[in-house]
Parts: C-alpha cells; sequence; structure tokens
C-alpha cells in the first residue's frame, strides 16, 4: 500500500496545533501557581514569584531560594540565562546534572517563547521572529533579516544549525549580518588617497634636506657593511610586492566581505603612512650608501614641488615606476606595503591554505632582505617599519574581534578611525567567499 506524503501546509498547520497546545498546558499551570489567567503571560513579562513557580514545576524547587529570592531571577533574566552564569559566580551551581537539565528546560522554554512571538502575539526587544527559513531579529526596537539561524543579540544565547552556543570566550560568534557601509569604504579609501598625496609632498621636502654625502657620510650598519650591494635586489623587493598584491586583490574579489576588507585595509595602511611622514620630516638621515646619487635642493618653486608629488604619487613610489627619492629613510615604506599585504593575506584566507600562506611569508621576508641587500635603507628602518606595520595590523584587529572597546569613550578618542569605521562590525569577520558577479545566462543554463 503507498504511503501518501502530508502537503507542506498540513504539516505546517500540524506543528503550529501542537505548539499552541504547548502552551495552553503551560497557561493551565501557570494558573494553578497563581499566575495570571490570560490567554498566555509573555516569559519576559514574569515576575520573580512566576519563575519561581516555573523551577518548582521543572524539579528545581532547591534553586528557588537561591534563583529567585537571592539574585531577582525574572522572565526577561530568564530567557538570558546561560550556563557559564550557572558555572561561575556569583550562582557557581556544583551538580553538573542539575545545570545540564536546567538548561534543557530553558532552552525549551526559549522555543516556546518563540512560538509565542511568531503566532503574531507579542514583539519585544529579546524576541527572535521565525518566519520561512528567515529570520527577524528584534534587537533595542530594530529589525533585521538573517539567514535562518536565531541569536539574542543583547543576550549570551545564540542557536546555530539548532546548536546552542554561548559567548564565554571560547567561540568566536557574530550576531547577524555584516551591512558592507559602502559610503565609510569610499571614506577610507579618500583617506588613504589624500594621506598618499601628503606623503609624497613630504617625500619632496625631505629630498631637499638630504645631507650631503661628503659632510655626512653613510652611518655604521652592521647588516649594510657585512653584506655585498646587489644592484638588481630593490627591483626583486618591488616584484614581490606585485605579487603580494596581486594576491589580495583576488582574495578581496572573492571575499563576502570585501568591502569591509577594503575598508580596514586603507584605514591601516593610511595612518601608517601618515606616521611615516611624521618621523621622515623631523629626522634627516644620511643616505646609506654611496651608490645614491642624491643632492639636497632640487626643486624651485612650490609649483615644481606640487608637480614632482604627483609624479611621485601616481607612480606609487616605486622605482619600477620611474621613481626615485632620497632621504625618506626612517621608516621604510616598502616594508609596510610588503607586511600589510602579507598580513591581509594570511587573516583573511581560511586557515588550511597553508600554500597560499607560506607564499605570502616568503615573499614578505625575501622583500624585506632584497631591500636591505640594495643599500636601500638602514636596518634600522626595516625592523621599524615592520614592528609598527604589525603590531597597528594586530591592535586593530583584536579591538575590532573582542567588541570590548568600540564604543568606549576612550576609543574615540584615541582611535577615532577605528571607532568610526568599526563601530558597526558586530565581531570576527568570517572568511567566506562568493562569485562578485552574477553568473553570465549560460552557465545558468548548464548549472540547471
Amino acid at each position: 500500500m503507498a504511503l501518501t506524503q502530508k502537503p507542506k501546509a498540513d504539516v505546517s498547520r500540524d506543528r503550529k496545533v501542537r505548539i499552541f497546545k504547548q502552551l495552553d498546558n503551560l497557561n493551565n499551570h501557570t494558573d494553578k501557581q497563581g499566575m495570571p489567567g490570560s490567554r498566555f503571560v509573555s516569559v519576559e513579562s514574569w515576575s520573580n514569584k512566576q519563575v519561581a513557580g516555573w523551577l518548582r514545576e521543572q524539579g528545581f524547587r532547591e534553586y528557588v531560594d537561591l534563583l529567585c529570592s537571592k539574585h531577582r531571577l525574572d522572565g526577561a533574566s530568564l530567557l538570558c540565562l546561560t550556563e557559564t552564569d550557572l558555572r561561575s559566580p556569583p550562582l557557581e551551581l556544583k551538580v553538573l546534572g542539575d545545570i545540564k537539565r536546567l538548561m534543557l528546560a530553558v532552552r525549551r522554554l526559549q522555543r516556546q517563547h518563540a512560538a509565542h512571538v511568531h503566532s503574531g502575539l507579542e514583539v519585544s526587544a529579546l524576541s527572535p521572529i521565525h518566519t520561512d527559513g528567515k529570520d527577524l531579529v528584534i534587537s533595542n526596537g530594530f529589525t533585521e533579516r538573517g539567514s535562518g539561524d536565531h541569536q539574542h543579540c543583547n543576550g549570551a544565547v545564540t542557536t546555530v544549525g539548532g546548536e546552542h552556543s554561548y559567548s564565554n570566550g571560547k567561540r568566536k560568534q557574530y550576531c547577524g549580518r555584516f551591512d558592507p557601509e559602502y559610503w565609510k569604504t569610499t571614506l577610507s579609501a579618500l583617506y588613504a588617497m589624500l594621506v598618499c598625496g601628503v606623503t609624497s609632498f613630504v617625500m619632496v621636502l625631505v629630498h631637499e634636506r638630504v645631507p650631503d654625502m661628503r659632510t655626512y657620510p653613510p652611518l655604521p650598519d652592521i647588516f649594510l657593511d657585512s653584506v655585498p650591494r646587489i644592484p638588481w635586489a630593490f627591483a626583486m623587493a618591488e616584484a614581490c610586492a606585485v605579487v603580494l598584491g596581486s594576491m589580495l586583490m583576488l582574495v578581496f574579489l572573492m571575499h563576502k566581505h570585501r568591502s569591509i576588507l577594503f575598508r580596514r585595509l586603507c584605514n591601516l595602511t593610511g595612518t601608517v603612512f601618515l606616521l611615516r611622514c611624521v618621523t621622515m620630516f623631523v629626522t634627516s638621515l644620511s643616505v646609506p650608501g654611496h651608490h645614491l646619487q642624491c643632492s639636497g635642493k632640487m626643486y624651485g618653486d612650490a609649483w615644481v614641488k606640487v608637480q614632482r608629488a604627483l609624479d611621485i604619487w601616481s607612480g606609487l613610489g616605486m622605482s619600477l615606476t620611474g621613481v626615485q627619492t632620497c632621504g625618506d629613510y626612517m621608516f621604510s615604506g616598502h616594508t609596510v606595503a610588503l607586511t600589510m599585504l602579507n598580513f591581509f593575506v594570511t587573516e583573511y584566507t581560511p586557515r588550511n591554505w597553508n600554500f597560499v600562506h607560506t607564499m605570502s611569508w616568503v615573499l614578505n621576508l625575501f622583500g624585506i632582505f632584497f631591500i636591505l641587500a640594495a643599500h636601500e635603507h638602514y636596518s634600522i628602518d626595516v625592523f621599524i617599519a615592520f614592528y609598527i606595520t604589525t603590531r597597528l595590523f594586530l591592535y586593530y584587529h583584536t579591538l575590532a574581534n573582542t567588541q570590548a572597546y568600540q564604543h568606549s569613550r576612550r576609543a574615540r578618542i584615541w582611535f577615532p578611525l577605528f571607532s568610526f569605521f568599526e563601530c558597526n562590525v558586530t565581531g570576527p569577520v568570517p572568511n567566506e567567499y562568493s562569485w562578485p558577479f552574477s553568473k553570465p545566462a549560460f552557465i545558468r543554463n548548464i548549472l540547471g
């Protein structure tokens, strides 16, 4: 005998009937416990006494005094209760079985509360609304369409694929989707371009102030004094930067959150090069090698300086494009570029892409070696550039991933750009990839 499958609408209707029967049972019990006898009292509006009645019903009578009398647990706080709360001070429950059974009961109550909200009777600030595979998360009065998994943004319970995880620092998680905020990305790109223009003009100024080699010979340097100069090494360093840049462009092209990544690259690069403008302007070092043909006061009026700065800016300050500069030593801009590109490639690609990460680090380290082998920078220039770039990258991403500093007053004062650009990024950016363009018609026909 052939089995007939129920229509999808009937299955959904049967599920709703079962849910409302559960709610009726809960209502009948709450009436017996002296709770309001209305159709259904939202869990979020429960008082301490109502929570105490629920705990007794579930078999946790011994914890009523601790949770409801001593710590005044009401309905809203019950919905936000996590296993971490039960294990850590001030509760510190000791019986593992009670902890697990209590959390199972709390999760059932959360599902019933979600079903009650889904029925259209009430919408609150703590309530996730499920709508046919898509979620609307209600958080402080704002709605946001999710991806089918509901989360309490202002609580600690997260449901992903039917499993609950807790915000106890043991698992990275983010709430809702990431807004690309293209207007902020545009501002960050303008900021980086402006800093590059300022850097180019400062390079013209320091070229005029470069010390005379006959009066100020190259400073003693252990590496430069020990390693003979390789004439083609600087071109190889720039070639390493070009390869790294091409790799990062591919990552940006395929990354789902490319707008956030590009915004961070512009913000960090612009900030480091702005600091470089200050350091190379305040102190002029003598040229690191006799092969450099540098002489001060090469440029005349302001217009000539501006034209020279535009040449440097359009050529990205690279010798491969015909740009030759002197005096911009403290600290190495080429090292900054190599290191920043390397860190972005390794940060925003999956951890198991070992070949890509190894290749990125090899290009970074070989590029630094070629800079020194060409005798274009002192060793201290390269070391300081590497240290500042890596520290700033790590500090920035640590603060952005932990969300511990984004909205504080100190962040707005000391890290205004970070606070502005990252205020709406709600956690670590996952390495998710998607094709940036819509599929052509013939490919869609082939794939069906």
